[in-house]
Protein backbone atom coordinates (compact mmCIF):
# COMPACT_ATOMS: atom_id res chain seq x y z
CA UNK A 1 0.00 0.00 0.00
CA UNK A 2 1.17 3.13 -0.68
CA UNK A 3 -0.19 7.52 -0.68
CA UNK A 4 -1.71 8.04 -3.68
CA UNK A 5 0.26 9.35 -6.81
CA UNK A 6 -1.80 12.19 -7.49
CA UNK A 7 -3.80 14.85 -5.57
CA UNK A 8 -7.54 14.42 -5.77
CA UNK A 9 -9.64 17.49 -7.58
CA UNK A 10 -11.74 19.25 -5.26
CA UNK A 11 -15.52 19.69 -5.11
CA UNK A 12 -17.29 22.49 -6.20
CA UNK A 13 -16.92 25.66 -4.60
CA UNK A 14 -14.75 23.99 -2.29
CA UNK A 15 -10.82 24.48 -1.40
CA UNK A 16 -10.49 21.14 0.55
CA UNK A 17 -11.44 17.64 -0.20
CA UNK A 18 -12.19 14.71 2.61
CA UNK A 19 -9.09 12.86 0.50
CA UNK A 20 -6.53 15.57 1.75
CA UNK A 21 -4.27 13.61 4.24
CA UNK A 22 -6.15 10.07 3.32
CA UNK A 23 -3.56 7.52 3.84
CA UNK A 24 -3.55 3.39 2.84
CA UNK A 25 -4.10 3.65 -0.82
CA UNK A 26 -4.72 0.05 -1.94
CA UNK A 27 -6.14 -0.72 -5.58
CA UNK A 28 -9.43 -2.53 -5.48
CA UNK A 29 -11.06 -5.12 -8.44
CA UNK A 30 -13.67 -2.37 -9.74
CA UNK A 31 -15.53 -2.30 -13.31
CA UNK A 32 -14.72 -1.68 -16.64
CA UNK A 33 -14.29 1.86 -16.28
CA UNK A 34 -13.09 2.90 -12.86
CA UNK A 35 -9.82 2.75 -11.07
CA UNK A 36 -11.33 2.13 -7.69
CA UNK A 37 -9.26 2.32 -4.05
CA UNK A 38 -9.84 1.81 -1.02
CA UNK A 39 -8.03 4.70 1.56
CA UNK A 40 -8.02 5.65 5.16
CA UNK A 41 -9.40 9.41 5.74
CA UNK A 42 -7.62 11.56 7.82
CA UNK A 43 -10.52 11.38 10.51
CA UNK A 44 -9.97 7.50 10.54
CA UNK A 45 -13.16 6.35 8.48
CA UNK A 46 -12.35 3.72 5.79
CA UNK A 47 -13.41 4.93 2.19
CA UNK A 48 -13.51 4.12 -1.35
CA UNK A 49 -12.56 6.40 -4.14
CA UNK A 50 -13.68 5.88 -7.47
CA UNK A 51 -11.64 7.72 -10.38
CA UNK A 52 -11.69 7.40 -14.04
CA UNK A 53 -8.43 7.41 -15.18
CA UNK A 54 -6.59 10.19 -16.49
CA UNK A 55 -6.48 11.08 -19.72
CA UNK A 56 -9.35 10.94 -20.09
CA UNK A 57 -10.84 12.37 -17.10
CA UNK A 58 -14.35 11.44 -16.46
CA UNK A 59 -17.61 12.92 -18.36
CA UNK A 60 -18.78 16.04 -16.39
CA UNK A 61 -21.41 15.39 -14.16
CA UNK A 62 -20.99 11.61 -14.25
CA UNK A 63 -20.26 11.29 -10.61
CA UNK A 64 -22.89 13.29 -9.33
CA UNK A 65 -25.48 11.46 -11.01
CA UNK A 66 -24.03 7.94 -9.77
CA UNK A 67 -24.91 9.71 -6.21
CA UNK A 68 -28.19 11.16 -7.07
CA UNK A 69 -28.99 7.38 -8.17
CA UNK A 70 -27.69 5.93 -5.01
CA UNK A 71 -29.89 8.40 -3.45
CA UNK A 72 -32.91 7.20 -5.52
CA UNK A 73 -32.27 3.70 -4.62
CA UNK A 74 -32.43 4.45 -1.02
CA UNK A 75 -35.04 6.50 -1.05
CA UNK A 76 -37.42 5.24 -3.52
CA UNK A 77 -36.15 1.88 -3.29
CA UNK A 78 -35.65 1.63 -0.12
CA UNK A 79 -32.61 -0.61 -0.79
CA UNK A 80 -29.02 -0.24 0.87
CA UNK A 81 -26.61 1.77 -0.46
CA UNK A 82 -23.27 3.67 0.56
CA UNK A 83 -23.02 6.29 2.12
CA UNK A 84 -21.74 9.49 -0.39
CA UNK A 85 -18.67 11.40 1.54
CA UNK A 86 -17.84 13.70 -1.77
CA UNK A 87 -18.88 14.69 -4.91
CA UNK A 88 -15.93 15.89 -7.23
CA UNK A 89 -15.54 16.35 -10.98
CA UNK A 90 -13.42 13.49 -11.34
CA UNK A 91 -13.95 11.32 -8.25
CA UNK A 92 -16.78 9.76 -5.93
CA UNK A 93 -15.57 8.87 -2.20
CA UNK A 94 -18.16 6.58 -0.74
CA UNK A 95 -18.20 4.74 2.33
CA UNK A 96 -15.80 1.60 2.65
CA UNK A 97 -18.38 -1.62 3.28
CA UNK A 98 -17.66 -5.38 3.33
CA UNK A 99 -16.78 -7.98 0.70
CA UNK A 100 -19.79 -10.29 -0.43
CA UNK A 101 -19.88 -13.03 1.58
CA UNK A 102 -20.85 -16.25 -0.70
CA UNK A 103 -23.76 -17.73 1.35
CA UNK A 104 -27.22 -19.11 0.75
CA UNK A 105 -28.40 -16.49 3.11
CA UNK A 106 -26.81 -13.62 2.01
CA UNK A 107 -28.06 -14.29 -1.92
CA UNK A 108 -31.22 -15.26 -0.77
CA UNK A 109 -31.51 -11.45 1.32
CA UNK A 110 -30.09 -9.72 -1.80
CA UNK A 111 -32.91 -11.91 -4.29
CA UNK A 112 -35.55 -10.13 -1.83
CA UNK A 113 -33.67 -6.77 -1.65
CA UNK A 114 -33.78 -6.87 -6.00
CA UNK A 115 -37.47 -7.97 -5.41
CA UNK A 116 -38.17 -4.73 -2.94
CA UNK A 117 -36.24 -2.33 -5.72
CA UNK A 118 -38.74 -3.53 -8.64
CA UNK A 119 -41.93 -3.18 -6.69
CA UNK A 120 -41.43 0.37 -7.19
CA UNK A 121 -43.67 1.12 -9.93
CA UNK A 122 -43.30 4.21 -12.33
CA UNK A 123 -45.51 6.01 -14.80
CA UNK A 124 -42.97 5.95 -17.80
CA UNK A 125 -40.36 4.13 -19.32
CA UNK A 126 -36.99 6.42 -18.63
CA UNK A 127 -35.88 8.68 -16.08
CA UNK A 128 -35.86 12.92 -15.80
CA UNK A 129 -32.43 12.96 -17.32
CA UNK A 130 -29.88 11.15 -18.98
CA UNK A 131 -27.57 8.76 -17.15
CA UNK A 132 -24.03 7.10 -17.89
CA UNK A 133 -23.44 3.32 -18.55
CA UNK A 134 -19.72 3.06 -17.98
CA UNK A 135 -17.94 5.96 -19.81
CA UNK A 136 -20.77 6.56 -22.36
CA UNK A 137 -24.12 7.99 -22.35
CA UNK A 138 -27.25 6.35 -21.23
CA UNK A 139 -30.35 7.51 -23.17
CA UNK A 140 -33.24 8.03 -20.46
CA UNK A 141 -36.16 9.95 -22.33
CA UNK A 142 -39.09 9.03 -21.42
CA UNK A 143 -41.83 7.46 -23.14
CA UNK A 144 -44.99 5.28 -21.69
CA UNK A 145 -43.89 2.50 -24.62
CA UNK A 146 -41.90 -0.01 -22.76
CA UNK A 147 -40.95 -1.71 -26.06
CA UNK A 148 -39.98 1.78 -27.93
CA UNK A 149 -37.69 2.81 -25.05
CA UNK A 150 -35.77 -0.58 -25.16
CA UNK A 151 -35.53 -0.63 -28.52
CA UNK A 152 -34.67 2.88 -29.52
CA UNK A 153 -32.80 3.75 -26.20
CA UNK A 154 -31.05 0.25 -24.86
CA UNK A 155 -30.52 -1.05 -28.56
CA UNK A 156 -30.51 0.88 -31.07
CA UNK A 157 -28.53 3.73 -29.28
CA UNK A 158 -25.57 1.81 -29.79
CA UNK A 159 -25.79 1.04 -33.32
CA UNK A 160 -23.80 3.97 -34.13
CA UNK A 161 -21.58 4.03 -31.78
CA UNK A 162 -17.85 3.39 -33.64
CA UNK A 163 -16.69 0.73 -31.81
CA UNK A 164 -20.24 -0.72 -32.30
CA UNK A 165 -19.75 -0.53 -36.27
CA UNK A 166 -16.35 -1.80 -35.94
CA UNK A 167 -17.32 -4.95 -34.08
CA UNK A 168 -20.55 -5.87 -36.13
CA UNK A 169 -21.05 -6.26 -39.91
CA UNK A 170 -23.97 -4.72 -42.04
CA UNK A 171 -25.97 -8.20 -41.44
CA UNK A 172 -25.86 -8.31 -37.77
CA UNK A 173 -26.91 -4.33 -37.65
CA UNK A 174 -29.99 -5.59 -39.96
CA UNK A 175 -30.71 -8.25 -37.47
CA UNK A 176 -30.56 -5.46 -34.85
CA UNK A 177 -33.26 -3.62 -36.44
CA UNK A 178 -35.45 -6.64 -37.61
CA UNK A 179 -35.17 -7.61 -33.26
CA UNK A 180 -36.43 -3.85 -32.23
CA UNK A 181 -39.29 -4.38 -34.72
CA UNK A 182 -40.34 -7.78 -33.48
CA UNK A 183 -39.73 -6.84 -29.77
CA UNK A 184 -43.49 -6.40 -28.65
CA UNK A 185 -44.07 -10.02 -29.96
CA UNK A 186 -40.49 -11.39 -28.17
CA UNK A 187 -41.13 -9.90 -24.67
CA UNK A 188 -44.78 -9.50 -22.90
CA UNK A 189 -45.40 -6.54 -22.03
CA UNK A 190 -44.61 -5.20 -18.31
CA UNK A 191 -45.00 -2.28 -16.16
CA UNK A 192 -41.91 0.45 -15.70
CA UNK A 193 -40.17 -0.02 -12.59
CA UNK A 194 -37.13 1.54 -10.73
CA UNK A 195 -34.11 -0.85 -11.87
CA UNK A 196 -30.53 -0.67 -10.90
CA UNK A 197 -29.79 -0.22 -14.85
CA UNK A 198 -26.01 -2.13 -14.14
CA UNK A 199 -27.06 -4.97 -12.31
CA UNK A 200 -24.14 -7.77 -12.01
CA UNK A 201 -22.57 -9.87 -9.54
CA UNK A 202 -19.84 -7.56 -8.68
CA UNK A 203 -22.54 -4.83 -7.39
CA UNK A 204 -23.93 -6.11 -4.66
CA UNK A 205 -21.34 -6.20 -1.71
CA UNK A 206 -22.51 -6.46 1.96
CA UNK A 207 -22.84 -4.38 5.17
CA UNK A 208 -20.30 -5.81 8.35
CA UNK A 209 -23.64 -7.79 9.56
CA UNK A 210 -23.61 -9.24 5.63
CA UNK A 211 -26.55 -6.89 4.49
CA UNK A 212 -26.57 -6.89 0.95
CA UNK A 213 -26.29 -3.13 -0.57
CA UNK A 214 -26.10 -2.12 -4.01
CA UNK A 215 -23.40 -0.09 -5.78
CA UNK A 216 -22.31 1.48 -9.43
CA UNK A 217 -26.25 2.42 -10.56
CA UNK A 218 -27.33 3.44 -13.76
CA UNK A 219 -30.79 3.99 -12.33
CA UNK A 220 -34.08 4.27 -14.48
CA UNK A 221 -37.77 2.96 -14.94
CA UNK A 222 -37.27 0.01 -17.08
CA UNK A 223 -38.80 -3.72 -16.85
CA UNK A 224 -37.68 -5.56 -14.21
CA UNK A 225 -36.44 -8.82 -16.28
CA UNK A 226 -34.08 -5.96 -17.53
CA UNK A 227 -32.08 -6.20 -14.58
CA UNK A 228 -32.57 -9.87 -14.12
CA UNK A 229 -31.71 -10.70 -17.46
CA UNK A 230 -28.00 -8.85 -16.80
CA UNK A 231 -27.36 -10.52 -13.43
CA UNK A 232 -28.74 -14.12 -14.76
CA UNK A 233 -26.08 -13.55 -17.89
CA UNK A 234 -22.53 -12.48 -16.83
CA UNK A 235 -21.24 -14.14 -13.47
CA UNK A 236 -25.01 -15.54 -12.83
CA UNK A 237 -24.95 -16.03 -8.78
CA UNK A 238 -26.78 -19.01 -7.14
CA UNK A 239 -29.85 -20.29 -7.52
CA UNK A 240 -31.16 -18.81 -4.07
CA UNK A 241 -30.66 -15.48 -5.59
CA UNK A 242 -33.28 -16.01 -7.77
CA UNK A 243 -35.68 -18.71 -5.81
CA UNK A 244 -35.84 -15.73 -3.48
CA UNK A 245 -36.64 -13.30 -5.96
CA UNK A 246 -39.25 -15.19 -7.71
CA UNK A 247 -41.31 -15.97 -4.22
CA UNK A 248 -40.79 -12.01 -3.58
CA UNK A 249 -41.64 -10.83 -6.81
CA UNK A 250 -44.01 -11.81 -9.74
CA UNK A 251 -41.67 -12.45 -13.30
CA UNK A 252 -43.59 -13.67 -15.75
CA UNK A 253 -43.62 -17.17 -17.34
CA UNK A 254 -40.60 -17.98 -19.69
CA UNK A 255 -38.31 -15.23 -18.28
CA UNK A 256 -35.17 -17.58 -18.43
CA UNK A 257 -35.76 -18.23 -21.78
CA UNK A 258 -35.79 -14.12 -22.87
CA UNK A 259 -32.62 -13.61 -20.74
CA UNK A 260 -30.26 -13.62 -23.89
CA UNK A 261 -32.48 -11.18 -25.62
CA UNK A 262 -32.71 -8.47 -22.77
CA UNK A 263 -29.18 -8.94 -22.21
CA UNK A 264 -28.10 -7.57 -25.83
CA UNK A 265 -28.12 -4.43 -24.44
CA UNK A 266 -24.97 -5.31 -21.81
CA UNK A 267 -23.39 -6.93 -24.77
CA UNK A 268 -23.62 -4.15 -27.03
CA UNK A 269 -22.70 -1.79 -24.26
CA UNK A 270 -19.36 -3.65 -24.07
CA UNK A 271 -18.85 -3.69 -27.74
CA UNK A 272 -19.52 0.13 -27.75
CA UNK A 273 -16.68 0.56 -24.90
CA UNK A 274 -13.89 -2.31 -26.27
CA UNK A 275 -14.79 -2.97 -29.94
CA UNK A 276 -12.60 -5.54 -31.63
CA UNK A 277 -10.68 -5.98 -28.12
CA UNK A 278 -13.91 -8.00 -27.08
CA UNK A 279 -13.51 -11.23 -29.33
CA UNK A 280 -15.77 -13.01 -27.28
CA UNK A 281 -18.33 -10.46 -26.43
CA UNK A 282 -18.70 -10.14 -30.40
CA UNK A 283 -18.80 -13.63 -30.97
CA UNK A 284 -21.98 -13.81 -28.47
CA UNK A 285 -23.34 -10.81 -29.72
CA UNK A 286 -23.64 -12.01 -33.71
CA UNK A 287 -25.14 -15.44 -31.94
CA UNK A 288 -27.67 -13.76 -30.41
CA UNK A 289 -28.58 -11.48 -33.33
CA UNK A 290 -28.97 -14.52 -35.42
CA UNK A 291 -31.35 -16.08 -33.14
CA UNK A 292 -33.64 -13.50 -32.96
CA UNK A 293 -32.88 -11.46 -36.37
Amino acid sequence: MSESPERPDTPAGRGTSVLDGATGWEPLSGGAAHDVQRVRLADGRPAVVKRTPTPPHSPPGMFALEAAGLRALSELGGVNTPEVYEVAAHHLVLAALAPRPDTDRYWEEAGRTVARLHSVQGSTFGWSADGWLGLLPQRNKQTGDGHEFFATHRLLRYATEPKVQQALDSTDLTRLERICQRLPELIPPAPAVLTHGDLWRNNLIATDQGIPVLIDPAVHWNWAEADISMIYSIDRPPEPFFAAYEEAACLQPGWRDRTDLLNLREQLSFLAHFGTDAPDWIRDTKAVLRKYG
